[in-house]
């Protein structure tokens, strides 16, 4: 393992800036699932779709907005869901979402016990595992 020396320079600076921050997550959907796709985080979830970059083949994504930076990057692809990778949104209200999520036949679960973090998941239409919890603010 390597250490940095206390006055070398780089150990001044992070590497990646006091500002650095999460910009996007990709998950892979179905190439047929497009319609599936938007109504499960369009309008299910409540997310805002937003232009996929022209020179990106805006055919082969959907993308979304959440919060003010970050976005979800929907690949239409054959590729297969991981079974544990996932991506966890911090939401205002959880119970009423995983109210909607459960009125809307989508099973949720409840994750192992983390103090001051209530959480649970559940599974896109497509296999994709998406952690939902709400921080105390």
């Amino acid at each position: 393992m390597r250490t940095p020396s206390a006055d070398s320079e780089a150990s001044a600076q992070p590497l990646l800036g006091r500002r650095a921050r999460l910009q996007h997550v990709s998950v892979a959907v179905p190439p047929d699932a497009a319609a599936r796709a938007r109504a499960f985080y369009g309008a299910l979830l409540g997310l805002e779709e937003r232009d996929v970059l022209p020179a990106l083949e805006p055919e082969s994504f959907i993308w979304y907005r959440i919060g003010e930076y970050v976005e979800l990057h929907l690949m239409l692809t054959e590729e297969a869901a991981r079974e544990r990778a996932h991506f966890c949104l911090d939401v205002d209200d959880l119970e009423a979402l995983r109210r909607r999520l459960e009125e809307s036949s989508v099973q949720t679960r409840d994750g192992s016990q983390i103090v001051g973090r209530p959480r649970f998941t559940c599974r896109d239409p497509f296999g994709n595992l998406i952690e939902f919890t709400t921080t105390q603010r």
